[in-house]
């Protein structure tokens, strides 16, 4: 039987988890494995509802008469409670017994995801969006306790693998299955979907999972000031991250607020978690080497995956005029093919230093934007196929290690605090990462406009030929000299804004490629981690 190291706490105190395995034996029945899977399939299904909404806002904007910079709160507002809710989980899983605490969150969520489908105006779905976002947030890190939880080490790698492909697969995902569901049956099917999951992770976990007792007593005793403290910090970073390129940043008394209440909800979580005897979450996870390792790169993993699917559909959208199904079909080929690479990583994490892998994982990806970022106005989906699998192959590598370096050497008491935490940090990440681009995407649009500009005037040569030769053409198909001289100004001036976007999503690409690479440095601070095989305990140390 494969060794697993189980220290036990000193001043655990009175809030052990009920859940904590007693040495969990080699053989896993099947019920362990349905709610594994159970979990996994709600995690799949929350990280797919921060994108899904993306493909499908023209149509939600357009029922709910809201603008685009309104419509930003929908995502917006699903992100603020998701990352709140992250690393509560923990407290209420002690409170409500994990079988319950999951069962009722998922049950909760798919009645605000109804109500998302039956909003009647863009208050009414923002609030829809919010509850649905602190409900089905927990899900998230929920997967990974359980694969910590009731696994033993020696299955762990295949456990965090499929855990892996939701974090990776569902960004991929959400976009394609939320243009499909709009063009068939109407934006609103897209929040009804998630019945079918839904009722499936409850009757898993119903099944999977052994009732437990219910400690109500600590919902009393709780640390509610860092919970207040934390609320405050990281909803207010979200945001201001989300809103502030729309609002040109600390140019708008708005930001600025939300930026100080950031500030003084971090440092407030910071202090309070320091002079609790019981934090409702450990941050003293983050003095580990290896977790805080885990953490940086799990903040740039979820930039990379955010960033890359934030990107990309923008630049077919605007550029080549795609339809959201036709976008689906080239994100596609960045989830795929993780579903027959996960497995074989797997088997790989048990024999090789994780390092190694991850690094190789790291150069695809951050590759794969490389292949990216030379993108010109007639790019479309047989010249993006290429580097969409590029991406498949190396996502996968760096999400399995990066759950290994992540749990490696945590006490069983803290597996809750550290899948909460590197959950959050990643989708925090992805929050910073989507901030960043289109804070670049504008600026850089500018700044390639205002260039090709000083050469596109009119007393260039080639720019006369050109206004001549579009107005011949315009005068041509009937039109009179002054409208036809117009209209040719108008064209040359479409010409460049295009190109000057199109260097524009380039550089974003750099951007994200630069950001992965600069990982590989931070990745090697950490302790040479091997996942536990069968054979043993595993070469983690």
């Amino acid at each position: 039987m494969a060794s697993t190291t189980i220290d036990t706490p000193g001043g655990g105190g009175t809030h052990t988890p009920a859940f904590v395995p007693p040495a969990p034996s080699e053989k896993v029945s099947g019920r362990t494995w349905l709610a594994v899977a159970a979990g996994m399939l709600g995690a799949f299904m929350a990280v797919l509802d921060i994108q899904i909404t993306n493909s499908s806002l023209k149509d939600i904007l357009g029922t709910l008469s809201a603008t685009q910079e309104e419509g930003s709160w929908i995502a917006t507002a699903y992100l603020v409670a998701e990352i709140i809710v992250i690393p509560m989980t923990g407290l209420f899983v002690r409170v409500f017994g994990m079988r319950a605490y999951m069962m009722g969150t998922t049950a909760l969520f798919l009645v605000f995801s109804t109500l998302c489908g039956f909003a009647w105006n863009l208050p009414s779905m923002i609030a829809f969006r919010m509850l649905q976002g602190f409900t089905g947030g927990a899900l998230i890190p929920m997967a990974m306790t359980l694969v910590m939880a009731k696994l033993p080490p020696s299955k762990r790698a295949t456990g965090m693998a499929i855990f892996g492909l939701t974090a990776t697969l569902a960004p991929s995902m959400g976009p394609t299955l939320g243009g499909y569901l709009s063009e068939l049956y109407g934006w609103p099917s897209i929040f009804y979907i998630n019945w079918v999951p839904g009722l499936l992770l409850i009757g898993g976990i119903a099944v999977g999972l052994d009732k437990e007792k219910r400690n109500l007593s600590l919902l009393f005793t709780a640390d509610w000031l860092g919970i207040f403290f934390m609320a405050l910090g990281l909803g207010s970073l979200t945001i201001f991250l989300e809103e502030g390129n729309t609002k040109d940043w600390f140019d708008s008394a708005f930001i600025k607020t939300f930026a100080a209440l950031a500030i003084i909800g971090l440092l407030g979580w910071v202090v309070t978690s320091a002079t609790r005897k019981q934090p409702f979450v450990n941050l003293g996870l983050y003095g580990k080497r290896n977790f805080a390792a885990a953490t940086a790169l799990s903040m740039a993993m979820g930039m990379g995956l955010y960033g890359s699917a934030f990107i990309l559909p923008l630049f077919l959208a605007q550029i080549p005029g795609y339809s959201p199904m036709q976008i689906g079909e080239v994100i596609m080929w960045a989830g795929l093919p993780q579903l027959f690479i996960m497995p074989f990583v797997a088997k790989l994490s048990s024999k090789i230093d994780n390092r190694i892998l991850c690094t190789f994982g790291l150069l695809l990806f951050g590759g794969s934007c490389l292949m990216n970022a030379y993108m010109d106005a007639t790019t479309g989906y047989d010249q993006l196929l290429l580097s969409q699998i590029v991406r498949a192959l190396g996502q996968p590598f760096v999400m399995l290690t990066l759950s290994n370096f992540a749990m490696n050497g945590i006490q069983p008491k803290d597996m809750p605090s550290a899948s909460s935490l590197i959950n959050m940090t990643r989708n925090l990440g992805g929050s910073i990462g989507i901030a960043l681009l289109a804070t670049a995407l504008t600026n850089r649009e500018h700044f390639h406009s205002a260039r090709i500009g000083e050469s596109v005037t009119g007393f260039a040569l080639a720019t006369q030929e050109r206004l001549d030769a579009l107005t011949s053409s315009f005068i041509g198909k009937g039109f009179d000299s002054a409208t036809a001289a117009d209209m040719a100004l108008k064209a040359v001036d479409n010409v460049v804004r295009r190109e000057a976007y199109v260097m524009a999503y380039n550089d974003g690409f750099f951007l994200v490629a630069a950001v992965l690479f600069a990982c590989i440095g931070v990745l090697w601070f950490s302790d040479k981690v091997k996942a536990p095989s069968a054979g043993g305990g595993g070469g983690a140390h």
